[in-house]
């Protein structure tokens, strides 16, 4: 299981990973962030990205806030953010 350290920015024109900024792998959603929307939308675009079942990401931290640690279960934390950044290139 890896932990990810994400900055979030709800309401983006498009859904995307951006790249890493202050140690933190930056990610842009469509969703707003409201009721939890930006936090799902996250969720998926995430397992999408990895080819995982959405019920595999979760996040764990900073529900309500732009900064979250996010957990996938099955990938460790240095495969991860590798795997995600290479797709975001």
């Amino acid at each position: 299981m890896g932990d990810l350290v994400v900055r979030l920015q709800p309401r983006a024109p498009r859904e995307e990973v951006v790249g890493e900024r202050d140690g933190r792998l930056v990610v842009r959603v469509t969703a707003a962030p409201v009721e939890g929307r930006a936090n799902g939308a996250l969720c998926r675009l995430i397992a999408r990205r990895l080819r995982i079942a959405p019920r595999r990401v979760a996040v764990v931290s900073g529900q309500t806030s732009r900064d979250k640690r996010v957990r996938v279960d099955g990938v460790a934390s240095a495969d991860l953010r590798r795997r995600l950044q290479s797709q975001s290139r």
